[in-house]
């Protein structure tokens, strides 16, 4: 808790996001590359934090869970189901809110696991500290897939053939029983995987030509709007929680975000920045999956978040560059 008063606070940022200058014409690259340096955006690292201490057979053991639908109470649906990572699959359902086991939705939209370990916290709330904590939630949740209790989900997996000498080999020694902890352990060594390899790092690591020249146009609008007092960092988000509708209100105010975790006022209608690696590929958008389409997204951010109504040239220019963020084996041929 801090002694400002949160009002206060936030009246203070909007007015300035509000006051920021103008975009500035297309740079050069070098020029587009000194100010995504300036909002600490660089390429994603070669592997996740954690991942150094990760085997194959752990890895392998985890890929198996995270498809595997018998981690659901009726054998319907998988981690994969909801955060879908096989073809081009952007680790999300595409789906506004996801179905559970029995059918019913969510309240919030399926953020994509890909990269999801370089973040600060996990789900939009950041109520998971880290991908193993985030593992252990949507197995148990009644609505997702619904499995009664963790001695139900290791009783299930004990009785099959084929997971215990996986287990064994995964977690030798004292460690080698099936356990929940283990289950979640394994799921999240698969996820620090899913690194994504995109354009835009190849921009970055100093290749003129990754970029079109609407992309490039894009990331200099990007990187000179405001944009990046959110989306910053190498994931081009996910490193801090912001209100929704800072200068603006959002329409939906049913959900009160972070302050369903923390009970503190500051916190009402924060929601976990989203990044925007592979942004393109995870429609619908917003924690409430409302909004459809990207150059929507990207024009309603703006006015909510900056106060700024961006032009039809400048929303397409925008989209463009958040294009360039898609993993190269996810995307569509340019």
């Amino acid at each position: 808790m801090t002694n400002m008063n949160p009002l206060v606070t936030t009246v203070a940022l909007a007015a300035v996001l509000v006051s920021l200058p103008t975009p500035l014409t297309a740079q050069t690259p070098a020029e587009v590359r000194q100010a995504a340096k300036g909002a600490l955006i660089e390429p994603l690292p070669a592997k996740m934090p954690g991942a150094e201490k990760d085997t194959p057979a752990l890895v392998a053991l985890g890929k198996k869970l995270f498809l595997d639908k018998r981690l659901s109470t009726n054998n319907s649906q998988s981690c994969n189901s909801c955060h879908n990572v096989e073809g081009k699959g952007g680790g999300v359902d595409n789906e506004a809110t996801s179905p559970g086991a029995f059918g019913k939705r969510g309240g919030r939209n399926s953020p994509t696991v890909l990269n999801a370990g370089l973040q600060l916290a996990q789900f939009w709330d950041g109520r998971a500290a880290d991908l193993v904590a985030q593992a252990k939630g949507p197995i148990l949740n009644p609505g997702e897939m619904a499995m009664p209790s963790e001695v139900e989900v290791v009783k299930k997996l004990g009785a099959a053939t084929d997971y215990p000498p996986l287990f064994d080999k995964a977690f030798s020694g004292a460690g080698a029983k099936i356990s929940y902890e283990n289950i979640a352990q394994a799921i999240a060594a698969f996820e620090r995987t899913l690194i994504t390899r995109d354009r835009f790092d190849d921009f970055l690591k100093g290749s003129d030509k990754a970029l079109s020249a609407l992309e490039l146009k894009g990331a200099n609008l990007f990187l000179t709007t405001g944009c990046t007092t959110c989306h910053t960092g190498p994931l081009i988000g996910g490193g801090m929680y912001m209100k929704v509708g800072l200068v603006n209100p959002y329409e939906n105010t049913s959900d009160m975000g972070r302050f369903d975790v923390t009970k503190d006022n500051d916190d009402k209608f924060k929601f976990k920045v989203p990044t925007l690696r592979n942004i393109a590929l995870t429609a619908p958008y917003f924690h409430d999956g409302k909004i459809a389409t990207l150059p929507e997204a990207v024009k309603k951010m703006a006015w909510l978040q900056l106060g700024k109504e961006l032009k039809d040239d400048e929303i397409k220019a925008i989209v463009a560059f958040l294009g360039s963020l898609s993993d190269k084996s996810r995307a569509s041929a340019k």
